[in-house]
């Protein structure tokens, strides 16, 4: 049971994957000007990375190794197109926001390197627990990054005003370079608290690191690209 607890809950603070492991920054970046948007985003790709990674576990062992990655694509696209069905049949006003980034969650590095690397190699139960923990705690960034463009950019949360009469949107927080200022504070902010509770524990502050890559360790799609460098 310690096991499962600790693969759900990695994915809310220590692996969290926009802002601490930098995976999925294409969607985070691209839709998060409102937070019901980033909320959107984050349950389609919550859902579609709890059954893939449910779906992997199952196959696991009789999946070939050599078409692991086009057999994931393809569990990965025909879970997609489901969700983007639902939307259109459901919540059409917001599928039409998040528009090319529906079907490109496809192609999101977060499906693709949690099946890769954790889904592949381990039990159903793990790999839902895992799937779970990465996709709320990456819904949660989506929508927490969303809220705060929105405040700053026009005044509202989930469409509803809270600010002040006389407040003076920052119309470049709703544009594009605003989810890179947003991103950039973020980051900022989670290191500093990170080191800050490291002092305060005593211990060494630990080194900066906002890397898929260097998080992962277990995905074996760098070493397969490396093979075929070195051939």
């Amino acid at each position: 049971m310690s096991r499962i607890v600790k693969e759900f809950v990695k994915g809310l603070w220590a692996e969290l994957p926009p802002f601490r492991v930098l995976l999925g920054l294409c969607p985070t970046l691209a839709v998060t000007s409102t937070a019901d948007n980033g909320l959107g985003m984050g349950i389609a790709v919550l859902s579609v990375l709890t059954l893939s990674n449910m779906i992997i576990s199952c196959l696991r062992k009789i999946i070939p190794a050599k078409v692991r990655i086009a057999c994931f694509i393809v569990i990965a696209a025909s879970l997609v197109v489901a969700v983007e069905l639902l939307m259109q049949a459901y919540v059409y006003p917001l599928y039409l926001r998040l528009g090319i980034f529906v079907p490109l969650i496809v192609v999101n590095c977060l499906i693709l390197g949690r099946a890769e690397a954790f889904a592949s190699k381990n039990g159903v139960v793990l790999s839902i627990a895992d799937a779970l923990g990465m996709g709320i705690g990456f819904t949660a960034s989506l929508t927490f990054l969303g809220a705060i463009r929105e405040i700053l950019g026009h005044g509202t949360i989930f469409g509803h005003h809270i600010m002040w009469s006389s407040f003076h949107p920052a119309e470049l927080m709703g544009k594009a370079p605003g989810a890179f200022i947003g991103l950039g504070i973020i980051l900022a902010s989670m290191n500093a608290l990170n080191r800050y509770l490291s002092r305060r524990k005593g211990e060494t502050p630990p080194d900066i690191m906002n890397s898929g890559c260097a998080s992962c360790g277990a995905c074996g799609a760098c070493g397969d690209i490396k093979d075929l460098n070195s051939k």
